[in-house]
Parts: C-alpha cells; sequence; structure tokens
C-alpha cells in the first residue's frame, strides 16, 4: 500500500513537471527587417480614356535606358461586349499627351498621341480603332517649305472639334524675327489635308 502511494506520488509529480516544461515558452527569434526597395513606376507614361460608358482606352509607354526609345501599347476594354483589344506600336520620342477625337465623323473612335521626338520638336501618331482592330492613320509631317522656316516648339491644339497645329517660325523676310504659323487638319477616309490659317 506503500509503496503504490509512493509511486503514485512520483507519477503525479512527473506528471507535473512535463506540464510545467511544456508550458515554458522560449522568447520567439526576432525577425530581421530589410528597407523594402521601392520600384520605379516601370511606365513612363500612362492614361486612361473613356470614349463612352464602357468603351476605354488605356496608353502606357515603356523603356529602359534612353527616354525617347522604348515602345507603348493601346488596350482597349469594351466592358459592355466583353471585348479586349490592344495593340503594341514602337516609339522614338515621349509621350507627352493623349487624347480621343472623331475628326472624320464617322463614328470611329481616333487615338492622337503626342510624342516629343526631339527637344522641341511634337509630332503625333494617330490610330483609328473600327472593325476590331487599330489602324494606323499617317500624320503628315511638315513639307519643305515649313521645314525651312520651323523652329520647333510646336503646340497641338482642338478647337470647335477640329485639330490645330501652330509653331513659331523664321520670318523669311526678317531672320531676326519669328512669325507664328497655324495650320488646321481635316481627316476624310483614313487621310489627312492641311489648311495654312493666315494670321488674324
Amino acid at each position: 500500500m506503500i509503496i503504490k502511494n509512493y509511486t503514485l506520488q512520483h507519477l503525479l509529480l512527473l506528471a507535473g513537471m512535463l506540464f510545467c516544461f511544456a508550458c515554458t515558452e522560449e522568447k520567439p527569434a526576432e525577425i530581421k527587417t530589410e528597407a523594402v526597395k521601392v520600384q520605379k513606376n516601370p511606365f513612363r507614361f500612362y492614361k486612361d480614356i473613356e470614349v463612352k460608358p464602357g468603351l476605354n482606352f488605356e496608353v502606357l509607354s515603356w523603356g529602359k535606358g534612353v527616354d525617347s526609345i522604348g515602345g507603348y501599347q493601346i488596350l482597349m476594354s469594351d466592358s459592355v461586349r466583353n471585348n479586349y483589344k490592344s495593340t503594341a506600336v514602337e516609339r522614338k520620342g515621349i509621350i507627352t499627351d493623349v487624347w480621343n477625337m472623331d475628326l472624320d465623323n464617322d463614328g470611329n473612335p481616333e487615338l492622337y498621341i503626342q510624342l516629343l521626338s526631339k527637344k522641341n520638336v511634337s509630332d503625333l501618331n494617330v490610330f483609328e480603332y473600327s472593325g476590331g482592330n487599330f489602324n494606323k492613320i499617317s500624320f503628315p509631317s511638315l513639307n519643305s517649305s515649313q521645314k525651312r522656316v520651323y523652329v520647333g516648339n510646336d503646340k497641338f491644339f482642338i478647337k470647335n472639334g477640329d485639330l490645330f497645329r501652330s509653331f513659331p517660325a523664321r520670318d523669311e523676310a526678317d531672320s531676326a524675327k519669328t512669325v507664328t504659323k497655324t495650320y488646321q487638319y481635316k481627316l476624310s477616309g483614313n487621310s489627312f489635308s492641311t489648311i495654312e490659317l493666315k494670321p488674324e
């Protein structure tokens, strides 16, 4: 009987010690935190254009190295029809702005992508979205007489639904002076025509 009580006491003591060991906690190891590296935005330019509810065009440009060389992508999302399309284009220049127009009033949206191709020289890339495709429309470059007096610093602007481009030009009569040349662009059958406006 004494031996049974003695063994029972030992068992209870042993169980209590195991319980105490099981309840002890070790301090958690310190977690070393390193400074999180902030990644630069990989897209040098991004703009979302809503043509109408459910129809959006997103334009984003990318490229590593020289700012003026890379590519850009046009993403079309038509959530009403569950239709999504994209096109990728190489670029020479920095995208400064993008806007939407329907200059030829044919019901198909056109995207005008303005690029700064040199320090002070602007150009336009034009894409019309029709029939489920992005169709590039050639924007007219300056002709030889325009280039002769051209000094850069173009400005594209829209007035009363029409597209214009103005830039300072050397005065052919007096090379020390500059005059402002303004051109209006019309679009018909995916082809641009240009009219020079007389100064007011």
